[in-house]
């Protein structure tokens, strides 16, 4: 690991602030963005440690809650397991519980995506070098079982990670962001962007900003969030769902998590289950190892609301 300097500001402006420099990152809990730094994949030449900021759960009219980017997922999980269920069971089925007990919530939305290419300094990659095209994209022809079969480009087919993410993206989550510019607020989904032709950026952050909060508005009818995974005790999804007030999103398809509003339009209009996941997920477009994907979605799509509905 290259040598860096670390800071630690006393409050949100003080961290934007800091952030001011090329090669400067944000430090929540450390849990992604160390590993990259170990492989090489990250070298930032500062970081300026946000990870004790923001990190109370705040009660907002009309029954909302505000939650602060420094929250701890383990926290998180029993604080909102009545009133959000769906994130809670979401929280509960990523990683491992020692890994909980350190994640924020804004490092959580910040986790790059997945790919071996990505990660693995000896590989060309489109993501971590930034040149659109310039090293083409190997896992097209190699390794993507696990890899995007929705929304995806030429220049990259990885996955967006967060089991919280899904679930927020189905709450119709508002992220807090404050940067140099000033405060805005990011609509869930709208924060995470597909590959298209800079496939480095994986969300819509400009340079220097930083998540300050969540909010949530209250949730009505019941929600579930499901998870396929390789292993049962700790693992990424292979495919994910979460369905929370008619709002439906799924994790391990594409470059972020993905909100299936074409289902959702065929659920409205009084399609079945099944007509609704095959309204959504005639769409994809699978490479050569990962169309099983395809099917996986669909039952489990099919399963969830079929549970719901007993």
């Amino acid at each position: 690991m290259r040598e860096f300097a670390y800071e630690r500001p006393p409050d949100a402006a003080a961290a934007v602030a800091a952030a001011d420099g090329a090669q400067t990152m944000y430090l929540g809990g450390g849990t992604n963005l160390v590993d990259l730094m170990k492989l090489g994949v990250e070298a930032p030449a500062r970081l300026v440690d946000v990870s004790r900021l923001s990190a109370a759960i705040e009660e907002l009219p009309g029954d909302g809650l505000r939650i602060g980017a420094g929250v701890r997922n383990a926290d998180l999980a029993v604080a909102v397991r009545d009133r959000f269920p769906v994130l809670s069971e979401a929280l509960l089925a990523g990683a491992s519980g020692q890994l909980r007990n350190v994640a924020t919530v804004g490092g959580n939305l910040l986790q790059r995506t997945r790919c071996a290419y990505f990660q693995d300094v000896s590989k060309p990659c489109n993501k971590r070098q930034g040149g659109r095209g310039k090293n083409g994209c190997p896992a097209r022809e190699g390794q993507h079982r696990n890899l995007a079969i929705l929304g995806h480009s030429e220049h990259c087919v990885a996955t967006h990670p967060s089991d919280m993410a899904v679930a927020l993206t189905a709450l119709d989550a508002q992220v807090g962001v404050l940067g140099p510019g000033g405060k805005r607020t990011i609509p869930m989904p709208g924060l995470h962007r597909l590959p298209g032709d800079a496939p480095e950026r994986d969300t819509v952050l400009e340079p220097g900003e930083l998540i300050t909060h969540v909010d949530l508005e209250t949730l009505r009818g019941p929600s579930a969030y499901r998870k396929v995974r390789d292993r049962a005790s700790f693992s990424f999804a292979v495919v994910s769902i979460a369905v929370a007030g008619g709002r439906i999103a799924f994790g391990g398809l594409a470059h972020a998590p993905w909100r299936a509003e074409r289902a959702e339009a065929a659920l409205r209009d009084g399609a079945t289950s099944a007509e609704a996941a095959d309204a959504e997920l005639t769409h994809a477009e699978p490479l050569r190892d990962n169309a099983f994907k395809v099917t996986l979605a669909r039952n489990l799509l099919v399963r969830t609301l079929e549970e719901m509905a007993t």
